[in-house]
């Protein structure tokens, strides 16, 4: 058996174990990645409902500073969408539209990242005082065994998905998290509520002669009866 064909058969046995593996590999396949903001949720919703703010967080707008962006449909809520185009190679083009949108806690997108076609959603829940963002992708990895070439790459790249595209997901969520709590008002609680207003209806009667900045004077109750 000379060399080449031995080099064919090789291969051949190659295609077939990977072909094999494939069948066992699952149909669909879903990254999900976490992080809380110290913030609440209605601060947070804006982010991820309204495309024209994806560039202040997406992981790949940081990675290319020429990246290309258009927007099309409303500005926000379903429909709403966006589509981007680079010369980096790791970012290449893609586009998102908005399918869900339901305020303050979830917002589903069809997409496509650079070849990776899925859905996409965000799901924002209480977490303590903050909010928990939970970023979801979900992949159809192939079930067409009569493509075998497109059914064998689809489910070995659903495979590796989760390393490559989870890193991505993980570094928009920092970048998300930072830009929220940069921007949230100092003066709004994380419950979302405004912190009342200082009270200017006190008379001066009623502050002791006594009370300076930072020395406190306990009230006495009406008609107290002294301890002999």
């Amino acid at each position: 058996m000379g060399p080449v064909l031995r080099l064919i058969l090789g291969l051949v046995a190659l295609v077939c174990i990977l072909a094999g593996v494939a069948t066992t590999l699952p149909d669909h396949v879903i990254v999900v990645r976490s992080i809380v903001i110290n913030a609440p949720e209605a601060a947070v919703f804006p982010y991820l409902n309204q495309p024209k703010r994806y560039p202040s967080w997406l992981p790949w707008a940081a990675r290319d500073p020429n990246l290309q962006l258009t927007y099309s449909g409303p500005k926000g809520g379903q429909g709403a969408a966006a589509a981007w185009s680079s010369q980096d190679q790791r970012v290449g083009e893609g586009h998102l539209k908005i399918v869900e949108s339901e305020p303050p806690n979830k917002v589903v997108m069809a997409g496509d990242y650079n070849g990776v076609e899925g859905d996409t959603s965000f799901e924002i829940a209480p977490s303590g005082a903050g909010a928990k963002v939970t970023w979801k992708l979900r992949y159809d990895s192939g079930s067409n065994i009569f493509r075998p070439w497109s059914y064998v790459f689809r489910r070995w790249k659903g495979l590796m998905l989760d390393r490559l595209v989870g890193a991505e997901h993980d570094r928009g969520l920092a970048r998300l998290k930072a830009v929220v709590e940069a921007d949230v008002k100092p003066e709004e609680s994380l419950t979302g509520e405004a912190l009342p207003p200082a009270r200017t209806d006190i008379p001066e009667s009623a502050v002791p002669e006594n009370a300076t900045p930072g020395n406190a004077v306990p009230m006495q109750p009406q008609n107290a009866v002294p301890v002999q």
